[in-house]
């Protein structure tokens, strides 16, 4: 079950998870507590310390935890917030999490990310049935990124489980919530936010099995995965409630031979469903041969955005339409800590695999500024928003390359940009701003020069001085770019 907080009221002191019956997520001053009923304190219990718990958060895979010691939950429930969520829900304990610097959704994902995020799942489930502990719930949603690398986060996922049972009840959800999107990624092309803002828990078989023509229908993988099981739903007697019960097994070995060949099968079909790289889009040969820059030009932007990371030495990093994460990775290797959006999938893709490949602090999430990610969910506060959890987040911010087409392409007026960029950033913002003569402004234009002839890069100070004081300006001679590096007032 999923472990992202939501607001349970608008008038509520605290902000709370409630989805799942075993316990509730909160945060308080930048503490992320979880309150576990006696249903779930056992098997928190039994994860906390067991040898592959341990294993587990150590080497960051699952986010560390700890239970409270009985004087530090009483100091916490000396809050009467607290103590009111902790009485409701009829609390037993309270664990502390490390807070991941930066949550994001599965929706925001380019689907390499979805898939690593599926392979711990499954990495997880499997490893730990030596320790006689099972993975209950298997959605993206338990997962959080820290840089470019998985961490499920879902504490009362784990159970103990009886060595008997051969089932694993939560295959169903691991193929709608990681396998069917994957498949309609591939086959159909669908961005995963078409599939996952709106279907929570994934895709069904019933609902892949209406794009397949008749061949497809009959072929791996779509047969054990969409055909039979929609087959035998429609024979399935809809009251009948057999087949959600666990049948325990006399024989343990058997039970868990059963169980290792389900999931090693899985596991060949969601290695099958790795995105391949060398993919191609319209921005991925941007950086190569389409950026509008001589070599030198773009060398001394490189220095220039080197320089300011250098100097002011930010933590972390906004990266607003970073293409192939060039000068998100320039951030990184300063000591930042990089979110990098861009709505193009399939260029994150490519930043999600250089940010493994060189272990650099990136995440790359598939988010359009100028329509960033609403807040979804429940009364529309179970999933924060973007701009929600983007706003006071980071002190700094990179917009390279990446204003015309939000002034051209979007409409969007520049003062409405500076102020966003203003709410982005704590402290530092570098800035390109492209002059409406440059040939890249041209193409994007299309004959509509009219609307920016007033644009200039003294307008640009103008109004970034309302946000920012300007600290350096490069312009290279015989361009119609210039480079600001800008602070906030």
């Amino acid at each position: 079950m999923s472990a992202n907080p939501s607001r349970l009221a608008s008038r509520t002191e605290l902000t709370a998870s409630f989805r799942d019956p075993a316990g509730s997520l909160f945060i308080r001053e930048g503490r992320v507590l979880r309150i576990v009923t006696p249903a779930g304190q056992r098997d928190a219990l039994a994860f906390l310390n067991s040898r592959g718990g341990r294993k587990a958060m150590e080497s960051g895979r699952v986010v560390r935890s700890e239970a409270l010691e009985d004087s530090r939950t009483t100091k916490l429930l000396r809050e009467p917030s607290i103590r009111s969520l902790f009485e409701t829900i009829e609390g037993a304990i309270i664990v502390e999490h490390e807070r991941i610097p930066f949550p994001s959704f599965p929706y925001e994902w380019p689907p390499e990310m979805l898939h690593a995020a599926g392979t711990l799942t499954l990495d997880l489930a499997q490893e730990l049935l030596n320790e006689g502990i099972g993975l209950k719930d298997a959605t993206p949603y338990n997962v959080l990124f820290r840089g470019p690398e998985p961490v499920f986060i879902d504490l009362l996922s784990f159970e103990k489980r009886d060595p008997g049972d051969a089932a694993w009840l939560a295959y169903a959800q691991f193929v709608r919530t990681f396998l069917l999107p994957l498949i309609a990624n591939r086959q159909f092309g669908f961005s995963l936010d078409q599939i996952l803002t709106t279907r929570r828990d994934g895709l069904e078989p019933e609902d892949v099995y209406q794009w397949l023509g008749l061949s497809q229908k009959i072929r791996p993988p779509f047969l054990s995965l969409v055909s039979m099981p929609k087959w035998l739903t429609a024979r399935h007697d809809p009251d009948d409630t057999n087949i959600y019960k666990k049948h325990a097994l006399h024989n343990p070995e058997k039970a868990r031979f059963i169980l290792d060949a389900l999931m090693n099968r899985i596991r060949r079909g969601l290695q099958k469903l790795e995105p391949r790289p060398g993919k191609k889009s319209t921005w991925s040969d941007y950086m190569g041969e389409n950026n509008n820059y001589t070599a030198g030009h773009f060398d001394a932007k490189q220095q220039f955005v080197a320089g300011i990371v250098r100097e002011f030495a930010p933590k972390r990093v906004l990266d607003v339409g970073c293409n192939t994460g060039h000068f998100s990775a320039i951030a990184a290797r300063g000591g930042a800590s990089v979110v990098a959006i861009d709505y193009d999938p399939v260029v994150l893709g490519d930043v999600w695999r250089m940010a493994r490949a060189q272990k650099l602090d990136i995440q790359p999430l598939a988010v359009n500024l100028t329509r960033p990610t609403s807040g979804i969910g429940w009364r529309n506060r179970e999933c924060p928003s973007f701009l929600d959890r983007a706003t006071g987040a980071f002190d700094g911010l990179l917009m390279l390359a990446v204003i015309h087409h939000m002034l051209v392409t979007e409409r969007i007026p520049l003062p409405d940009i500076l102020e966003m960029a203003s709410e982005l950033t704590t402290d530092l913002a570098v800035i390109e701003f492209i002059a409406p003569e440059d040939s890249m402004f041209r193409r994007l234009v299309r004959g509509r020069e009219e609307l920016h002839k007033e644009l200039n890069n003294v307008m640009f100070e103008n109004l970034a001085s309302r946000y920012f004081e300007i600290v350096r300006v490069q312009h290279e001679p015989g361009t119609s770019r210039w480079l600001y590096a800008l602070r906030k007032n």
